[in-house]
């Protein structure tokens, strides 16, 4: 006989990602300055459908744009700074995005 074991969305979280009430912060594997400040961790709270509009708006039809500009917005930091992230920061600022907009 096998048992099923219940796991909450909170346990299949990575380390370095914690849910919040207003979305998830994730830890930096590079701290870096944004902001003019030097931080370890980048907290981003979760998109409204005015949030896409005003990236999609502000894009042109370029889809990178439209995220970065969206990330932006949500993490309440320069565009500028995001793309000074290293690759696995930013990858681990996507991951989140997608859980946040994905309905469990």
């Amino acid at each position: 006989m096998t048992q099923a074991i219940q796991v909450t969305p909170e346990q299949s979280l990575p380390k370095w990602m914690e849910l919040t009430e207003e979305g998830f912060r994730i830890s930096l594997k590079y701290p870096t300055e944004l902001n003019g400040v030097q931080v370890d961790r980048l907290t981003m709270r979760a998109p409204c459908v005015r949030d896409v509009r005003a990236a999609q708006a502000a894009s042109n039809g370029d889809a990178e744009q439209r995220e970065l500009s969206l990330f932006s917005s949500l993490t309440q930091t320069s565009e500028a700074d995001l793309v000074g992230l290293k690759m696995v920061d930013y990858m681990r600022l996507q991951a989140g995005y997608f859980r946040l907009v994905t309905d469990d």
